[in-house]
């Protein structure tokens, strides 16, 4: 079952009929939320789990690192496998992994277990994270992909808005354990809509020999391909920055500033809100406002502010308000940077969709890993957590800035 494509070219949006726009934007939008909703649902648990499972709060946040660095790895594998063998085959088994991984961190008897589980779970979800974008490649180029990205992010936006309000929700009723159950139920449902749903967008004649050499060589030509390296890595700060706040806010906000699960969900929910109504307006403005490069930047620069402020706001004991304020301006501009920044970094390297995908996730995941590990060491405070989104939102900016070329 493919969906073909004449002549091998990318269709626009008028090649699918409304109905199964809609359904692509739902399956795949659900697939690329996978890494956020993995981590935000168990979020507002962080601190209890700590003493349900007798461990130190470094071991509990390990299960995020673990989570991240596994995410990252499996991308890597996973995308240009894809370029040889085809999309669909390897959803399946990501998904199928993701459940059974699910199911073992609900189960599991102690942190060791949780951290072994949670490095099984991150592989099928790699699978998720990185085809939704290959996927996308397949079937759109130019303008259309990026507007498509942009639906997208109405989707994989609600992750974030509604993972960790379900989740403190359910902490008020049930434990830490049912959160993984719920995971479990939502990787059996979206492996169900794969096979259902979602044909092979990657026709036999365009798939790539997955030989070591030609893998080499492929990931070799990404390398040296500057303007595709300085977008990637753009986008991988920003995603840094943002994950930096994602695995301190609990510690900080919860304990630093008195929130409660619930009320710390809910800040939660409307950073997420902002991710998908920037990431809308994006879609609109995009070819009307301006071009993928040009709102780039500006998306860039507003993140740098934003991060600026919210250190500036912790170490002169600002109110928490004033900092929450420029938490949303640096979180919320996640959805412009990662749809401008993958539309751009993808457009000339269709052929390896696969691989170029898996390099930009496992470069994303690679360095929020290493945000949340400096994010560990320094201190669970509002002043590191605004000085390690500082050090990765300048450099952002740099790399991204629009530029005449790169060649």
């Amino acid at each position: 079952m493919e969906i073909t494509q004449g002549g091998g070219r990318s269709p626009g949006t008028s090649a699918l009929s409304r109905p199964h726009y809609r359904r692509l934007v739902l399956v795949l939008g659900s697939l690329s939320a996978f890494g956020a909703l993995t981590i935000d649902l168990y979020l507002p648990a962080l601190p209890g789990m700590a003493a349900h499972l007798g461990a130190s709060t470094a071991s509990v946040q390990a299960t995020l690192t673990v989570f991240v660095v596994g995410l990252a790895a499996g991308q890597l594998l996973i995308g240009p496998l894809s370029d040889a063998w085809g999309r669909r085959r390897l959803l399946l088994a990501g998904l199928a992994v993701y459940a059974v991984a699910s199911l073992g961190c609900a189960l599991a008897p102690d942190v060791g277990w949780l951290l072994a589980a949670r490095a099984l779970q991150s592989l099928g979800a790699a699978a998720g994270t990185v085809l939704a974008r290959a996927v996308a490649r397949d079937l759109f180029s130019g303008v259309a992909m990026t507007r498509f990205l942009s639906v997208l992010m109405l989707v994989n936006g609600l992750a974030p808005v509604l993972a960790p309000v379900v989740g403190g929700q359910l902490l008020a009723v049930t434990t830490w354990r049912a959160l993984f159950v719920l995971l479990t139920g939502t990787g059996v449902v979206l492996l169900a809509a794969v096979a259902l749903t979602l044909p092979e967008t990657l026709p036999v004649g365009n798939r790539r020999p997955a030989h070591p050499r030609a893998l080499a060589r492929t990931f070799a030509r990404l390398a040296a391909d500057r303007r595709f390296v300085r977008l990637v890595l753009a986008a991988a700060l920003v995603f840094a920055a943002v994950f930096t706040y994602i695995s301190g806010s609990s510690f900080v906000l919860q304990d630093g500033y008195g929130l409660s699960a619930q009320r710390f969900s809910l800040v939660f929910a409307v950073n997420g809100l902002g991710i998908v109504a920037l990431g809308q307006l994006n879609g609109w403005a995009v070819g009307r406002v301006g071009t993928e490069a040009g709102l780039l930047t500006v998306a860039l620069a507003t993140v740098v502010l934003g991060s600026a402020g919210v250190l500036v706001s912790a170490v002169a004991g600002a109110p928490l308000g004033l900092l929450l304020v420029f938490l949303f301006l640096a979180v919320s501009m996640l959805g412009p940077v990662l749809t401008n920044a993958t539309s751009l970094a993808l457009a000339e390297h269709g052929a390896t969709a696969g691989a170029a995908s898996s390099l930009q996730g496992t470069t994303q995941f690679l360095l929020a890993g290493l945000a949340a590990a400096a994010m560990s060491a320094l201190g669970d405070d509002a002043v590191t957590m605004g000085a390690v989104m500082c050090c990765c939102a300048v450099p952002a900016l740099i790399l991204g800035a629009r530029r005449r070329s790169d060649r």
